[in-house]
This record gives structure tokens, C-alpha cells and sequence, in this order.
């Protein structure tokens, strides 16, 4: 039977592995390290705020107070566009039926019958026709001028409304702006106390927790903004909408204007509201 020699390793790899296993237990222990570092509860990778409320309230407590004063703001904001939603709309600005009620009545020449239908449904139209009954003894033009003259009424009435959202919009990003002061010069009286040592780090703290209350200002500006041009378009839109119903509605009286001017004078009296 054959000797085999015991295996052995040659010298030349003895040396490799000698030479390698320092690098090789360099490494582990390093990766070992880095694992464990990563896996402690103790280190937070990052103090950075990761959402944006956490963003909001890290401005301190000037920022916080800021921050207080622009969530009354928005709350106010939130109240008026759900009450305009509510009020500008065209069934509560125009109810159904009423200019053809009007309309009606005012083809058998019953003025006061109609007077009372507008007094019964309030709302713009109703206004707008009631002014225009109004003026009937002064003829067509002067209805016209009445009814022009409810309408700009009206109109400027909705305007009054919708006008606190352009406030709002307009403040909001006045009252940020005015905790971005307040935390700059907190950060830069910092600068002074220590006679210019505060470090880079400690500034920048600083005024990224001032520049928290403009977020929070233009947060709350850019929708009550867009809100107000979109409830603007809409008044613009149901007062033209009601100029047109509110003519409809008195259509008989200018027919029966026009027929009047056709006949000889002094046939019969200019209609009246009794």
C-alpha cells in the first residue's frame, strides 16, 4: 500500500494567510462596528424634522407662538370659505321659480301681487326685482336704473364677504415674516452676546427655525388667496346671472313701456306698483 504524506500547507501559502488575516479581521470588526453603531437606540441618524408639522413647531417659542396666532388665521380662513360655500350659490342667490312668478304676475298687470312674491323669497334677485318695481312710475329707463343700482348693491355686498379671504391671504405671510424677524434677531443677538464665537452651526439653527414662520404664513396665504379668486369668479358669474333673470322677470312692464310709446299719449296711465 502506498504512503501518503500528511497534507501540509506550503510555506509560501502559510505567509499569504499571515498576511491576509490582519486585513481580514480589520474589516469584520469594522463591519461589526458599523452594524451595531446603526442598530443602537441611542444614535438618531438625524434631528431634522421629517414631517411638516414637526416642521411648524420647531421655531421655538416665539415660532410657536407665531405659529398659534397663523392656526387662529386659518381656522378664520377655513369658517369663511364654508360659509360662502354655503351662501354663493345660485339657488340662495336666485331661488328657483321666483323670476318666473314675477314674470307671471306682472303679464296680468298684478304689480302688487308681485311686490309680495319678492318680498316672500329673500335673496339677490328678489332685491334686484323689488328695486325695479320700485321705480315703475318713473318708466322703463328708470327701472332700468334701478335695477342696475341693486345689482352694483348686490354685487358689492357678496364683494364685502369674499373680501376678508384677500385679508387673510395678504396677513398671513406679514405675521411669518414678523417671526422670521424676531428669530434673526434672536440668532444674531446670539452673535453678539458671545462676541462673534457662535459657531456656524448654532446660526444656522437659528434661522431655520425663524424661516419656519413664513412657511407657516404662506401655508395658510396661498390657499385663502386661491379661495378668493375662485369665490370672486363666482359673484362675478351669479350677478350676471341675476341680471338676466331680473330682466326676464320685467319683461311685461318694457313691453308694455314699448306699447304705450307706440299709442297716442294719454291713453292710459304709466303702470304702478299698488
Amino acid at each position: 500500500m502506498a504512503h501518503h504524506p500528511p497534507l501540509t500547507h506550503p510555506p509560501q501559502l502559510l505567509a499569504r494567510y499571515r498576511a491576509v488575516l490582519p486585513f481580514a479581521c480589520g474589516f469584520a470588526t469594522a463591519t461589526q462596528a458599523s452594524l451595531l453603531q446603526a442598530q443602537s437606540p441611542t444614535n438618531t441618524p438625524s434631528t431634522t424634522p421629517s414631517n411638516p408639522w414637526e416642521i411648524l413647531f420647531s421655531g421655538g417659542t416665539t415660532g410657536i407662538i407665531i405659529i398659534v396666532l397663523l392656526l387662529a388665521v386659518s381656522v378664520t380662513a377655513l369658517a369663511l370659505v364654508v360659509e360662502h360655500l354655503l351662501t354663493i350659490r345660485r339657488e340662495v342667490l336666485m331661488p328657483a321659480g321666483l323670476a318666473e312668478q314675477v314674470r307671471q304676475h306682472l303679464v296680468k298687470n298684478d304689480f302688487s301681487t308681485a311686490d309680495k312674491v319678492c318680498e316672500n323669497s329673500p335673496s339677490a334677485l328678489s332685491a334686484v326685482i323689488h328695486s325695479g318695481l320700485q321705480e315703475s312710475t318713473g318708466g322703463w329707463p328708470a327701472i332700468e336704473k334701478g335695477v342696475e343700482d341693486a345689482l352694483a348693491e348686490q354685487s358689492a355686498r357678496l364683494f364685502r364677504k369674499i373680501e376678508y379671504l384677500s385679508v387673510i391671504g395678504n396677513i398671513a405671510p406679514m405675521i411669518g415674516l414678523l417671526g422670521t424677524v424676531i428669530g434673526m434677531i434672536f440668532a444674531f443677538q446670539e452673535v453678539a452676546d458671545t462676541q462673534g464665537a457662535a459657531r456656524a452651526a448654532e446660526l444656522a439653527s437659528g434661522i431655520y427655525q425663524a424661516l419656519v414662520t413664513t412657511v407657516g404664513g404662506l401655508i395658510i396665504a396661498i390657499p385663502s388667496l386661491a379661495a378668493f379668486a375662485v369665490f370672486r369668479n363666482r359673484v362675478d358669474q351669479l350677478i350676471a346671472e341675476t341680471g338676466g333673470q331680473a330682466q326676464l322677470a320685467l319683461a311685461p312692464i318694457k313691453r308694455a313701456f314699448q306699447a304705450k310709446r307706440n299709442q297716442p299719449a294719454g291713453v292710459q296711465p304709466s303702470p304702478t306698483v299698488q
